[in-house]
């Protein structure tokens, strides 16, 4: 167990419980130091403040809620009654910290008691430094009074919590102080350490990258060899996945003819094993409709059991209002959604995590083990769904892990999240064997800060993960992905038109798509009884996918190797394992069941990918869009080459010569690029992955006439895509920098929050009075970006005030849970402190001999931002929106013409109102 007397500058934040027992404490009367009876349970980071022990959580997830903007009205001004503060029993106490050489009892005895208890429930969780280094300015290391100043006026901060944006500007600021003393000091040991600090970004991106390539090569192997045992085995190896086992005829024993039945005697069929007279074709089916429900039922069941949002709870939550608070009063927040981290692609969680939005846990270990291993189990059950987007989450959970073994990175949001863009770059480096348009991926459809230095790197990791993939080798051919293909041959100038319509057809697609899937998921999925039973709708889709493509080769088979088959080219005098290479063209006969089948795959796989996307259990919509689009492309290929041979004559044809003028392979990439597109509504970042696919530059043009055609028809049908729309579903607080808003009449008054909780110079602010106000404010939004504007009286005008600055909910919790024992003492708020040695960012290095005697612990000057964006009352909505997009701005201080205080305009007020605006 650790010991009180421990305890640093830079020691971790205290633990949420014990943030909240002594808030709930304060004023309450009687001993303070008793023990718990008995029969109480002891408190623990779940146990919220009014609730019963013996109460279950609340359904919790921070997210933004609709009727925020409602909620606060302009005009409106509201009374605040703080419901009363139930008393919380003291844990046992210990006599490892009762001594008094413990600094901690100089505060307050019943301190020591919660002390030993925190630590010893932290003491198997990985530590966590303070967020801000202490700031000395006195020390000749620091380069004098001027270096801090900066971050002196911007104030300390502490910890961010779950669902709470991080602040852009703070975190440049202490980057740009960081390197300023590591620039100032000119000895050696100095120049070393400089070095090492400005390689240390391209060592974690290498690490990120070779790591991101041996997760996805671990999740290739194991689930081809888990997609080919719902088939059968491999007797000479139980280990062998039929493409290893079988290698020239891996989809030909799906579909065994009078040619191919005996080409592989090593691979044995479950029928064969039970097999009885006229039964083997049942069997087959049972087996394979078994094993793809036992696949998907654990994916979905690891998912479940690792990954809850209630189950991660870090220290760094708030104390007032925990995950799991409630308070029994009316004016509680509206309850948050519960979110498994593991489900779905994970990039329109990392779009919102990338723009500052903070979710504790969701690209931890736990995730990255349970998406890893999910990921593999539910590709293998052959659900219509790829692994491709996932691979993109499960890259960026080895970026955060990585990068928090170096305190440049741990203790600052705004630069951990160049590593995590890195991170994005390698996981479709991995996923497509495309590092180009990997980098540009993360540039065009992730990253929300990408400056220059960032895309080196990002370039750099995805280079790293495509080495170290090829080196592996997952599928044994020496190829990134499966279906990576070559061709020999150019195309037509009478090639366009069906270029335009496959764009017209992807960008349909994509639209409706989008739509369906949206109204599917807000009105089925999270409407009805399977809201709460996520395992019976995965065991239904998984049983509907298996009777529904047993018996069409091409809905069978899995969506990479679909999409291998549709690129492939036909060679004169070769075999087709697939069907898809007719011996003539122009017989009718033989294109009308290869086109059959093709529709009859798409209708099917379509409706499944459409009520398989969002359930619970890793799943991408890369693959299922390129298959859709490949379906098409591959038909209208083949209808193209029959309409060749049935009149050669013909003047669309003036340019053909020779027998293989088209190429119906090509159709299917051209189709397969305007799906993923209307989809995603990607456009560059995808054209590039397709020319790294087909390693050549000859089809730049039918790609990028497909790809423009698609996003635009889709745009048109549909101004969301499919990634926004998942966003829009779990109300995840994003704001899109590609958007442009018409405000029309609309002005800064129509939106800025007055009645927000304000902490006034010219009254008495005691330790209770604040500790009420922020209780109340947090209890009434729920919004873990709340502050409180400082107001003082101007000197001219008592009725008019004057800002001096802005101190955080979190940072006021922090500091009131320092002062909890004093609660009548008044707290002050220098405009001008003096220049001492200030506190670091944890509660327990406050209490520490060497800074107590330093400052006052009755002076929260240090955690005021006294530099805060301000704009006047009638400045253009546009110029508020630059402040959010460009500058990072967690809130907005809003003045008059007289620079007189009017409101404040935070992030997620923000959203609400451009939600409620919808004007796009």
């Amino acid at each position: 167990m650790a010991n009180c007397s421990e305890i640093g500058p830079n020691a971790a934040p205290t633990p949420t419980f014990v943030r909240r027992a002594r808030l709930q404490r304060l004023g309450s009367s009687g001993p303070q130091n008793e023990t718990v009876p008995p029969d109480v349970p002891l408190m623990s980071e779940s146990i919220p403040f009014n609730k019963s022990v013996h109460s279950p959580p609340d359904p919790n997830y921070g997210t933004l809620p609709r009727s925020l903007f409602h909620r606060r009205s302009l005009y409106l001004s509201r009374q605040h009654t703080p419901p009363r503060l139930s008393n919380v029993p003291e844990p046992p106490r210990s006599a490892a910290a009762s001594g008094p050489s413990s600094p901690i009892s100089m505060f307050s005895p019943s301190l020591r008691n919660i002390s030993n208890l925190s630590f010893s429930r932290i003491v198997s969780q990985r530590p966590i430094s303070a967020y801000d280094a202490t700031f000395n300015s006195d020390s000749k290391d620091d380069g004098g009074l001027g270096m801090s100043m900066d971050a002196k006026k911007n104030g300390v901060r502490v910890w961010y919590s779950s669902y709470s944006s991080i602040d852009w500007m703070h975190d440049a600021i202490k980057e740009s102080l960081r390197f300023s003393r590591l620039r100032r000091k000119k000895n050696f040991r100095a120049r070393i350490r400089l070095a090492i600090d400005r390689l240390l970004g391209w060592i974690i991106v290498t690490i990120v990258g070779c790591l991101t390539a041996v997760f996805a090569f671990l999740v290739v192997t194991s689930e081809r060899w888990l997609f080919s045992l719902k088939d059968g085995y491999c007797t000479e190896g139980w280990t062998k996945a039929r493409a290893l086992c079988c290698p020239q005829t891996e989809l030909s024993m799906l579909f065994p003819t009078s040619t191919t039945e005996t080409e592989c005697q090593a691979w044995r069929p479950w029928s064969d094993l039970f097999a009885w007279d006229g039964g083997s074709g049942s069997i087959q089916f049972v087996a394979y409709t078994f094993i793809a429900i036992l696949l998907a039922v654990s994916s979905c069941w690891l998912t479940l059991l690792l990954t809850k949002s209630t189950s991660f709870v870090t220290r760094k939550e708030s104390g007032v209002l925990g995950p799991d608070f409630h308070d029994g009063s009316e004016t509680t927040a509206a309850p948050r959604k519960i979110f498994y981290y593991a489900s779905g692609s994970g990039i329109p969680e990392l779009k919102a995590i990338l723009s500052g939005f903070v979710i504790h846990g969701y690209l931890g270990g736990r995730v990255l083990i349970a998406k890893s291993a999910g990921l593999a189990l539910s590709v293998a059950s052959g659900l219509q769904l790829g692994k491709e987007g996932p691979f993109v989450h499960i890259a960026c959970c080895i970026g955060n892990i990585v990068s928090r073994l170096a305190s440049k990175y741990e203790n600052n949001e705004a630069k951990r999240r160049e590593i995590l863009s890195a991170a994005c770059a390698a996981g479709v480096a991995v996923a497509f064997g495309a590092p180009i348009g990997g980098t540009l991926f993360s540039l065009e459809e992730v990253s929300y800060f990408f400056p220059a230095k960032v895309m080196w790197r990002s370039f750099f990791c995805a280079m790293i993960a495509a080495i170290t993939l090829k080196l592996l080798n997952p599928f044994g051919t020496g190829k990134l992905v499966l279906f990576q293909v070559t061709y020999d041959k150019d195309w037509h100038a009478f090639e366009l038109f069906p270029f335009v319509i496959l764009g017209v057809f992807g960008g349909v697609y994509g639209a409706y798509f989008s739509k369906l899937n949206f109204r599917w998921s807000r009105d089925v999925r999270n409407a009805t009884w399977l809201k709460n039973h996520p395992v019976i709708e995965v065991l239904l889709v998984t049983l509907a996918t298996s009777a529904f493509c047993f018996l069409n080769p091409y809905t069978r088979m899995g969506g990479t190797e679909l999409v291998s088959a549709l690129f492939s080219e036909c060679h004169k005098g070769v075999e087709d394992e697939w069907g898809l290479c007719l011996s003539d063209p122009g017989s009718w006969s033989q294109v009308t069941p290869v086109v059959g089948a093709l529709l009859l795959a798409l209708v099917v796989r379509g409706t499944l990918t459409l009520v398989t996307f969002g359930i619970r259990l890793p799943a991408g919509i890369f693959i299922p869009s390129l298959a859709a689009g490949a379906l098409v492309g591959r038909m209208i290929g083949i209808l193209l080459q029959f309409l060749r041979y049935q009149h050669p004559d013909m003047r669309f044809f003036s340019a053909c010569s020779g027998d293989n003028c088209i190429i119906p392979g090509l159709y299917a990439m051209v189709g397969a690029a305007a799906s993923l597109a209307g989809v995603t509504r990607t456009t560059v970042s995808l054209a590039v992955i397709m020319f790294e696919l087909t390693d050549t530059l000859s089809y730049t043009i039918p790609i990028m006439i497909a790809v423009l055609c698609a996003k635009t028809t889709a745009d048109a049908l549909e101004e969301k895509g499919i990634y926004e729309l998942v966003i829009d579903v779990a109300r995840l607080p994003y704001l899109d920098c590609k958007k442009t808003f018409l405000w029309g009449d609309r002005q800064i008054a129509d939106v800025i929050i007055r009645d927000v909780d304000v902490i006034r110079l010219d009254q008495d602010n005691t330790v209770k009075i604040l500790r009420d106000k922020l209780q109340v404010s947090l209890q009434h939004d729920g919004n873990q970006d709340a502050v409180f504007p400082i107001l003082r009286t101007d000197d001219h005008d008592e009725d008019s005030t004057r800002l001096v600055g802005v101190i955080g909910a979190r940072e006021l919790e922090h500091a009131l849970c320092i002062v909890a024992d004093h609660p009548d003492e008044i707290i002050t708020f220098q405009i001008t402190y003096s220049h001492h040695p200030l506190a670091s960012s944890s509660f327990s290095s406050l209490l520490d001999d060497t800074n107590r005697s330093s400052f006052d612990i009755f002076d929260f000057s240090i955690y005021m931002d006294q530099a805060p964006l301000t704009i006047t009352l009638n400045s253009p909505l546009e110029l508020v929106q630059q402040f959010f997009v460009k500058l990072g701005a967690r809130y907005v201080i809003v003045t008059d013409m007289d620079g007189y205080y009017e409101g404040i305009i935070d992030k997620k007020t923000w959203l609400a109102f451009l939600n409620e605006a919808g004007d796009h």
